[in-house]
C-alpha cells in the first residue's frame, strides 16, 4: 500500500480539475497537490515560525524542575 488515496485523487483530477487520464498520470504528487490548492494551505516551516512555536511551547519551563533527562 502506498498510503495515497488513489481513487480520491483520480476523482479530484478527472472530475474536479477536468484532467484527461494521460495528463493526470504525468503529474507529480507535488504538482497535483498544488493544482488542488493543498500546497497553499500548508506553508513551509520557516526559522522565524519555528522560533515563535518554540517560544509559545517550550520543552521546559525554567525553574519548574521539569528535567526530562532523569537528572535532578
Amino acid at each position: 500500500m502506498s498510503g495515497l488515496d488513489w481513487p480520491g485523487l483520480m476523482r479530484a483530477g478527472f472530475s474536479g480539475l477536468g484532467l484527461r487520464p494521460e495528463e493526470f498520470w504525468r503529474l507529480t504528487p507535488a504538482e497535483l497537490a498544488l493544482m488542488l490548492g493543498e500546497a497553499a494551505a500548508t506553508p513551509p516551516l520557516t526559522r522565524a515560525r519555528l522560533s515563535e512555536l518554540a517560544a509559545a511551547w517550550p520543552d521546559q519551563v525554567k525553574g519548574s524542575g521539569d528535567d526530562r533527562s532523569g537528572r535532578a
